[in-house]
């Protein structure tokens, strides 16, 4: 597999670069690399999609943090925020560049459809808890989208009454306008592109065809799932108009931080303090696993502060079902800070044996010698 290109380097601006400038870095490379401008061009629809890759990251502070000091790996495990298709692109920025594929992107290339035009992509921000991710879950959303207006069946008209050809594009819902050493064809302004104008509107939806609804759409999240993963659920976006099918719905999955455990791909990461007496000489503690349950963690003699200890099987599942991750216990020293003076005594008397064992050179290691100490 070839390996990820710098984000930086990918949108050619600076480390310190700010915000809005890697905003209109992001613009400037979705222009020149748009697949309305280069049909048929496979590797400037992967420039496109890998700039939005790279702004995904880099306009997010938290994750533009996480990458500048863990690179590719510090966010989703090395996973990336990659997009299967031009349209998540559309669909997770459609804000940026004034609505889910369009806007921005029209008025260089024209997204009128004329008749039958496809309805425009939703976007939703999911979040779910890392128990959620280890179990896989069921979600049900509220989602507000224009609903067919019930009246007018979606037509957007008085019924019994019919529509006059648009006199601006003249029916053919476009319109040629020149911008430099561009022409450029743009959806109709005045029919939005249906080529068609509505004398008398219905009286329920006011002509738009479709009236607000609320509705509930359950949806299935696989165990394993990537933070910043886009689902695309499609025909559940917004209605298309004069008989074009309905958008996509886009789902971006947002995993939630955890009070005990950090996650590094399918592997989970977590700290526990252990005394100096079970560090030195070894023992067995219970350690928390994402499932809620226990497991017995064995220490062995010798335990360094910082040691990692590794638990197979208790990390997250792998988003294909092939088994899945471990749980890596870093391991912290706890040093009392209140003692009494018998222990001071004993202390001071472990000292003292160590002092006399490096003078003679014994080739017992310390933890032999607390060993033999206490025994």
């Amino acid at each position: 597999m070839a390996q990820k290109r710098d984000y930086y380097e990918t949108l050619g601006v600076a480390k310190n670069a700010d915000d809005d400038s890697v905003k209109k870095a992001y613009r400037k490379l979705a222009l020149e690399n748009h697949p309305d401008r280069n049909p048929g061009n496979s590797d400037a629809e992967t420039r496109f999609k890998e700039a939005a890759e790279a702004y995904a990251v880099l306009s997010d502070q938290g994750k533009r943090k996480r990458y500048d000091q863990h690179g590719h790996a510090g966010v989703d495990g090395g996973r990336g925020q990659g997009f299967a298709s031009t349209e998540d692109v559309f669909a997770a920025f459609g804000d940026l560049f004034g609505g889910s594929g369009g806007g921005f992107f029209e008025q260089f290339f024209g997204g009128g459809r004329g008749r039958g035009q496809r309805g425009t992509s939703l976007k939703v921000d999911l979040e779910i808890a890392l128990e959620e991710v280890a179990s896989g879950c069921k979600k049900t959303l509220q989602i507000k989208r224009p609903e067919p207006c019930t009246t007018c069946k979606g037509d957007g008209q008085k019924p019994g009454t019919g529509k006059a050809r648009c006199t601006t594009c003249k029916g053919h819902g476009q319109v040629v306008r020149s911008q430099g050493f561009f022409q450029m064809r743009q959806t109709c302004p005045t029919c939005n592109g249906a080529g068609e104008l509505i004398e008398d509107p219905c009286t329920k939806c006011k002509g738009r065809g479709a009236v607000p609804k609320e509705v509930p759409l359950t949806i299935q999240i696989p165990a394993g799932i990537e933070h910043g993963h886009v689902e695309r659920i499609g025909g559940q976006g917004e209605p298309g108009t004069g008989g074009g099918e309905a958008g996509d719905l886009v789902v971006v999955i947002h995993v939630q931080e955890h009070a005990v455990f950090l996650r590094n791909g399918d592997d989970l990461l977590m700290q526990t303090r252990i005394g100096f007496r079970q560090a030195v000489l070894g023992d067995e503690v219970a350690v928390p696993t994402i499932t809620g349950e226990t497991v017995q963690l064995t220490i062995p003699a010798g335990t360094q502060p910082g040691d990692k200890l590794r638990v197979g099987k208790q990390g997250l599942p792998r988003i294909d079902g092939r088994g899945r991750g471990s749980l890596i216990v870093h391991m912290q020293i706890e040093v009392p800070k209140n003692i009494t003076t018998e222990q001071q005594d004993l202390l001071r008397r472990f000292d003292e044996i160590e002092d006399g064992r490096r003078k003679k050179g014994t080739k017992k290691t310390i933890f032999e010698k607390v060993k033999d100490y206490f025994s």
